[in-house]
């Protein structure tokens, strides 16, 4: 069942068209890190001028773009994913939850039961919508009960609608910019935001993959860790691979932080929204964490 409220017309302001120029800088910078190209080079690859380049890099990454193609080596991801693992380690012998949640923003999970799973969301009601981001536009969904889909989207409104339809065959989906509006700014802008009650999360999984994506909610802000460690925290530790497809799957983009989880030898691995994107939100996270120390 579909509905519908009006929205704004435009879903990509100037901070999207931003994040497109950024995403090929970073696409650019990643491919020849080990030249490590200037910055002159880098502007020139997406048109601009250095100066420009070096300002709008600055003012979108919070950082220049050399200090950037730092966080980008194997060398900092290594050390960076050390003093995460030695955090979460010193978490769990203390009986903690995880060393920190994401900034001031607290999430929980809930579990669809699986009588909500078989029927097909019947009877829920799902309000969502289209909204550009730092990195892009995202689709955000959520119900009464919390926030049931959250995705990095380069289609349209039309497209973000039947996608949903196919995932949610009967429930009845509500187009409603205004709620969802303001779920994006709590997630992406909490700085600017009131502090509210904790977000909820209502998601489907098997008892599997619940474990690894509250695993990954105790990854820290601007942090890294590896499918290992993951395996490790849901006492599971032969199960990688498992983990690692679990990680793949999950529903909810960002506020379950998949992106936080590379390979023990440094390298990003794989990210179902892009390895660009990967690497943006990675080092747009340290930078913020690095301004907060």
């Amino acid at each position: 069942m579909l509905q519908a409220s009006k929205v704004p017309q435009s879903l990509l302001p100037g901070e999207s068209e931003n994040y497109q120029r950024i995403a090929a800088a970073i696409a650019f910078i990643r491919q020849h890190r080990a030249e490590h190209p200037s910055l002159t080079t880098v502007a020139d690859h997406i048109g601009l001028s250095e100066h420009h380049f070096q300002r709008l890099f600055t003012q979108w990454a919070g950082i220049s773009p050399k200090r950037f193609l730092q966080y980008l080596t194997v060398e900092a991801a290594k050390s960076n994913i050390a003093r995460t693992n030695n955090l979460l380690d010193l978490s769990i012998d203390l009986g903690l939850s995880g060393p920190g949640r994401l900034h001031d923003l607290f999430v929980s999970i809930e579990a669809m039961s699986p009588g909500e799973f078989k029927s097909g969301a019947d009877g829920l009601e799902i309000r969502y919508g289209v909204h550009a981001t730092l990195f892009e536009n995202v689709v955000i969904a959520a119900t009464a009960r919390g926030i049931c889909s959250l995705q990095f989207w380069e289609g349209t409104r039309d497209a973000a609608q039947n996608w949903l339809a196919l995932l949610w065959p009967k429930a009845t989906l509500v187009e409603d910019f205004t709620v969802t509006q303001r779920l994006c700014d709590r997630i992406f802008n909490p700085v600017a935001t009131q502090p509210a009650k904790p977000l909820t999360l209502l998601i489907k999984g098997t008892n599997f993959q619940l474990q690894v994506w509250r695993a990954l909610l105790q990854i820290p802000p601007g942090g890294l860790t590896t499918y290992q460690t993951v395996a490790q925290l849901i006492d599971r530790p032969k199960a990688v691979r498992a983990v690692g497809t679990a990680i793949g799957k999950n529903p909810i983009g960002y506020l379950i932080p998949c992106h936080r989880v590379i390979r023990a030898s440094g390298e990003l691995g794989g990210y179902r929204w892009g390895g660009d994107r990967k690497s943006a939100i990675l080092a747009w996270e340290a930078a913020q964490a690095a301004a907060d120390a």
